[in-house]
């Protein structure tokens, strides 16, 4: 028992410190899953969305300080009530996804690696069995080191979080997991490869007969009374096919599609502020300088945000701004880069450099 609870303590402790620092590069994509978990139609809990960003700073540098302490027999019973109690948590988490499909990814390792509902419900559960033998045996964990020694490699981990949480929320994420990283082809990331699976659908028909509405499948549209009256089609999903890594990305200016216009730009710097209402205003006031030495190397210019026209037009008079904005969808530009405003540099289609509007300075443009 004292040798299955050290692979337990190892694999727990490694674990944590992984899927923490993963999540800690990007915190910003991590608090974007804190709010989806808080919307009105999952768990109901709006009030707390103001607050996902420092909530989800807070729980992964805790993720990985658990971790440490784990490994070095730092405050064993602190440790081991707290990695009990956070991973009922998220067990309970997972399976409300799994079993109401509401959250279709947990956010557990953030880009780096999706799991399904049930895979992390899964997940959870395997990570639950260790930390009950670490926790019904926790009078084995013991300090690795001499006292102060654990002490100083656990307030270094605190300090060494904290500087990357500062660092990647100025900047951008240390390493960029996502769909839409330096050097991707979008049209690629777009493509749907040759005889991929297809999604599959139970296609649903609701009818009133004689008064009364039944439901037919559409094997049994034989079965409709030829004087029922026509009410309702319902799809659901049975089964998903094949979802292209980029599969939102369409832009529209003034009600034309653009896409294919952007993508064939030979030099284009899109300036992405999902929500123009919520965007750092030192970061707009920069934009329009910025904008005119773009152009002056070559580039065209434009905005790309998820907010209405209203928005638009009062956020650029407040800061002077001349550009035209495309609208696309919120959760693509989120995806696309964390900080707002931020910067996207295209070639033909091509991502060639990213920047948080506090790199502008930077950004290589020849």
């Amino acid at each position: 028992m004292k040798i299955l609870t050290q692979i337990c303590r190892v694999l727990v402790g490694v674990l944590f410190i992984i899927s923490g620092l993963i999540k800690l590069n990007d915190p910003v994509g991590f608090s974007f899953k804190l709010e989806e978990y808080f919307s009105a139609n999952v768990l109901n809990l709006t009030f707390l969305i103001p607050y996902a960003l420092a909530m989800a700073v807070a729980i992964v540098i805790f993720e990985v300080l658990l971790g440490v302490m784990l490994l070095v027999g730092f405050k064993r019973k602190f440790t081991v009530w707290s990695l009990l109690i956070m991973i009922v948590f998220f067990t309970f988490l997972t399976l409300y996804s799994a079993v109401t499909g509401k959250v279709t990814d947990c956010g557990c390792f953030g880009d780096a690696l999706h799991l399904t509902p049930w895979e992390s419900f899964t997940k959870d559960v395997i990570l639950l069995v260790l930390i009950l033998v670490i926790f019904i045996n926790r009078r084995y964990i013991k300090k690795i080191f001499k006292k102060p020694v654990v002490y100083t490699i656990v307030a270094a981990a605190f300090v060494f979080c904290c500087f990357l949480a500062y660092h990647v929320l100025n900047h951008l994420p240390v390493i960029d997991f996502r769909a839409y990283k330096v050097g991707t082809v979008i049209r690629e990331g777009m493509a749907v490869p040759e005889g991929a699976p297809k999604s599959e659908y139970a296609i649903t028909f609701v009818y009133k007969v004689n008064g009364v509405e039944k439901e037919f499948t559409d094997k049994e549209l034989d079965k409709i009374p030829a004087d029922a009256e026509y009410v309702d089609r319902k799809e659901v999903m049975i089964k998903e096919g094949y979802v292209p890594p980029i599969h939102d990305f369409v832009l529209d200016f003034n009600g034309e599609d653009m896409t294919e216009a952007v993508l064939s730009e030979p030099k284009i710097i899109l300036v992405i502020s999902y929500f123009l209402e919520k965007a750092n205003d030192k970061g707009l006031a920069k934009i329009q300088k910025f904008a005119d030495e773009a152009k002056a190397k070559g580039y065209k210019v434009i905005g790309l945000t998820a907010s209405g026209s209203d928005v638009i037009e009062a956020k650029k008079k407040q800061h002077g701004i001349t550009l035209d904005y495309y609208t696309c969808d919120a959760t693509t530009l989120k995806t696309i880069e964390r900080a707002d405003p931020s910067i996207v540099v295209l070639r033909n289609g091509v991502v060639a450099q990213k920047a948080h509007w506090n790199d502008l300075e930077f950004l290589q443009l020849k």
